[in-house]
């Protein structure tokens, strides 16, 4: 097997990248280095420059690497960025699929693993979240995600390749300083970066109809999430071939953006309160995984905890932004 990992450079790309290579897989990246860091990715894993948009390049990369297998992470995936630019997350997150997919069934590839999202949910009211939720997507970042996973199951289904869709909840933590999540766009990092600037916390709305008012997510360590990777490849390689799978990754416990902020206190040595901000569009008041189709289907399970992931970010964040 030679997997293909779009957006291998990636905070989440690069551990993928670096879990399935550590387990044997033969792996090639793919990014555009947009947001990518070369860096992350050892020299054992060749990278290619380039985008999902470029079908000529996609054919080149399959042929010459004989790729077997696709995990496509390569996105546009920030949800206020969406609501203001949805033109552009409709180019390039659907776009791009499908002209990855148009790729991956001409060169008769068999196995496709995508990264979606749990903003596919929307805002279901429910605990828990299960697979048959309905989906209702509230900002066009999910609706692009939620559509990915159309096209991936019809081109599956078309062409006869295997495909895993992943739901990912909130993403934080690093398997190494070096892989750390280098942007300043996801909460842990921007909350450590108030910090270092000598700056409050940011808390955007406190009125949400949840325990202290803030929104409440489902955090789950990257080394985890690339763990869950492996897996749905083994999946495919096993009883999988033939199939089709879609599955939440994440902790099945709720952490509200207080109470997370009140670890990175603990973590950082700063107890600064925070200020709160009025709400952002397009912000579920909760988003908590049901992980238990994951661990029957795939045999996965999430190890690590909330402190682990921050302590963890820290680490990096001293790393890429220290003195």
């Amino acid at each position: 097997m030679t997997w293909l990992i779009t957006g291998g450079a990636g905070y989440i790309g690069a551990h993928v990248a670096r879990a399935m290579a550590d387990a044997g897989e033969d792996v090639v990246a793919l990014d555009d280095l947009s947001t990518g860091v070369a860096a992350r990715l050892p020299a054992r894993i060749p990278l290619v420059e380039g985008s999902c948009l470029d079908g000529a390049l996609l054919r080149t990369v399959l042929a010459e690497h004989a790729v077997t297998g696709v995990v496509h992470l390569a996105a546009r995936k920030q949800v206020a960025e969406s609501v203001a630019q949805p033109t552009r997350y409709y180019r390039e997150n659907v776009g791009g699929l499908v002209t990855l997919l148009d790729a991956v069934a001409d060169a008769g590839v068999g196995r496709f693993v995508f990264s979606s999202s749990a903003a596919v949910y929307g805002d279901p009211g429910v605990d828990l979240i299960t697979e048959d939720a309905p989906c209702a997507p509230v900002n066009p970042y999910g609706e692009t995600k939620l559509a990915g996973e159309w096209l991936v199951r019809a081109a599956g289904r078309a062409h006869g390749i295997s495909t895993v869709c992943l739901r990912y909840f909130n993403v934080a933590g690093a398997a190494a300083p070096e892989l750390a999540d280098t942007g300043v766009f996801n909460i842990v990092p921007m909350v450590f970066d108030r910090l270092t600037r000598g700056e409050a916390p940011r808390v955007f709305g406190d009125d949400y109809p949840t325990p202290d008012g803030t929104c409440v997510r489902d955090y789950i360590h990257v080394a985890d999430l690339a763990e869950a990777h492996l897996a749905a490849a083994r999946w495919q390689a096993g009883g999988g071939a033939r199939g089709d799978l879609t599955v939440n990754v994440g902790r099945g416990e709720g952490v509200s953006v207080r109470e997370l902020i009140g670890v990175i206190a603990e973590v950082t040595g700063d107890p600064r309160d925070p200020v709160v901000e009025a709400r952002r569009p397009g912000d579920a008041p909760r988003a908590v995984a049901s992980a238990a189709l994951a661990a029957e289907r795939l045999g996965w399970t999430a190890r690590r905890g909330v402190r682990e992931m921050v302590e963890s970010a820290w680490r990096g964040w001293q790393l890429h932004h220290g003195d």
